[in-house]
């Protein structure tokens, strides 16, 4: 296995807007913090997309040998809409249910889809709930440092202030003070600040708010910001390596987030800003309201109006990784069809290497081979590359196997080594037993249909040898004549 000393990582900073090589802060270890779900509501492909984006960049520093601790939280309570309503006490009303029965529901139901995709847990995974006391600290900090007044029982984060310290409130999204003054709306709770950028550290709870714990301001809780800095340096320390989430948190979760660890701690606390880019569906944004939307679950039992039949999870999971995690990926049935298309392809060859048989030397260069793949995913996780080069596989075990190429015992091992390694490990894949089934009996049926071709061609009957081998082509089924005899291989 190669190992973090002999591979040169860049990545793709959002901070600075460049690559950048991948200097973590203690050697040979990882901090990555990663914004989880809102539990207010089920899990949607988005977000799957993000995370899966993120299980990649784990699994491969692992692999590398690296020390990660992967910290992923869940946000029960304080992520405030617009009017400063908290998203979760807002469901429990509609639906009818204490906040932390709604917390639970959907924690759950995020766990599962998460699980089907097969993402790795995280090894932390916190809650804001359970880090109150935290979060108060970093309120007094703040209020010391002169970085946070209180207004009303709740607390707000003086923008201006961090502004006129040097603070630089924007950096991240690359927005100015004076735009983001023009641009804001009038909303509720407004006049409580001293200015309209300023954000909610706490709030103060109304009388009908049922989510609320003591504090020197008031009863109330936490605003959504502050909990991520609070669990970040808790777990990884006041700087760590490696912060991310969707680009959608880029502004204002993320850039409030350096404002506050900067007011407290005055250090740089992330050395590294990787966004995930956004999920469309027909090439249209996902939205509720227009109807242009699907769940994850949705998507795996077939019972939706987008596409032709269910699709598995390692189905999907193969197609977001088609992308690379900073493109727009645009989900569609001709797309998710291509994708199963090449997954069975992939997953059918890789079946077909146990039962390769070494030679004597090798006519193919499996280090070269081996090193694309490395470089690939060294170059910012880039899986669409990597995929590629894993198909550049499928063509040398089909070439193996009708024995036009051949590899060493070494070189095999090695070869069959890193399939298993990228494939499973990196990637993240499995091969699918019922596919690998159907598999099974499209071999016997295509064997069939080359016997017959067989006889026709010994019986000088051409017309109906070209039709046989015709209408397979055209099905995406190409027959191989060769010395020891048809194979066939799927494109």
């Amino acid at each position: 296995m190669r190992t973090y000393k002999n591979n040169k990582i860049k990545l793709y900073n959002s901070l600075h807007k460049q690559k950048e090589d991948f200097v973590p802060v203690h050697d040979g270890f990882v901090g990555m913090y990663v914004c989880g779900p809102t539990v207010y509501n089920k899990v949607h492909l988005g977000n799957c997309r993000t995370f899966l984006s993120f299980d990649i960049i784990n699994r491969y520093l692992r692999h590398l040998g690296y020390k990660v601790r992967y910290v992923r939280n869940i946000t029960d309570a304080g992520h405030l809409l617009d009017n400063e309503e908290d998203k979760i006490s807002k469901q429990s009303v509609l639906e009818k249910l204490e906040p932390m029965e709604i917390v639970q529901k959907y924690t759950l139901n995020f766990h599962k889809v998460l699980e089907l995709l097969n993402l790795l847990p995280p090894d932390i995974e916190p809650t804001a709930t359970g880090h109150i006391i935290e979060q108060i600290e970093l309120i007094k900090k703040l209020i010391e440092k002169e970085y946070a007044y209180v207004s009303e029982g709740s607390v707000y984060f003086n923008v201006k202030k961090y502004d006129d310290d040097g603070g630089n409130y924007g950096e991240l999204s690359k927005r100015k003070i004076e735009d983001m003054a023009a641009n804001t709306r009038e909303l509720d709770g407004q006049d409580e600040k001293e200015s309209p950028q300023d954000f909610a550290l706490w709030k103060k709870a109304s009388p009908e708010h049922i989510m609320r714990w003591s504090s020197p301001w008031s009863e109330g809780f936490p605003g959504w910001h502050l909990e991520c800095t609070a669990m970040s340096t808790k777990y990884l320390g006041e700087e760590f390596d490696i912060h991310g989430g969707g680009l959608d948190l880029k502004f204002p979760h993320h850039e409030c987030e350096i404002a506050q660890s900067k007011g407290c701690f005055n250090k740089e606390p992330v050395r590294y800003w990787l966004h995930a880019n956004m999920l469309t569906l027909n090439g249209q944004k996902m939205s509720k309201s227009t109807g242009n939307t699907i769940l994850p679950e949705e998507l795996i039992s077939g019972d939706n109006s987008f596409f032709e039949k269910p699709i598995h999870p390692m189905v999907i999971r193969f197609f977001f990784l088609q992308a690379h995690y900073r493109s727009v990926l645009d989900l569609s049935n001709d797309a998710m069809m291509a994708a199963e298309k090449g997954f069975l392809r992939l997953t059918s060859a890789i079946d077909k290497l146990r039962t390769i048989k070494p030679s004597s030397t090798s006519s193919f260069n499996v280090y070269e081979w081996v090193d694309s793949c490395y470089h690939a995913l060294n170059d910012d996780f880039n899986t669409p590359v990597l995929i590629s080069h894993l198909f550049d596989a499928v063509k040398l075990i089909n070439s193996l196997d009708l024995k036009n190429e051949t590899l060493s015992e070494s070189d095999l091992h090695i070869f069959t080594q890193a399939i298993h390694n990228f494939f499973y490990d990196v990637l993240g894949l499995e091969l699918l037993t019922d596919c690998l089934n159907d598999n099974d009996k499209l071999d016997q049926t295509i064997k069939v249909l080359i016997d017959l071709r067989n006889k026709a061609r010994l019986e000088k009957d051409w017309s109906l040898s070209d039709e046989i081998r015709d209408r397979l082509a055209a099905k995406g089924i190409v027959l191989k004549d060769g010395k020891e005899g048809t194979t066939y291989e799927i494109e």
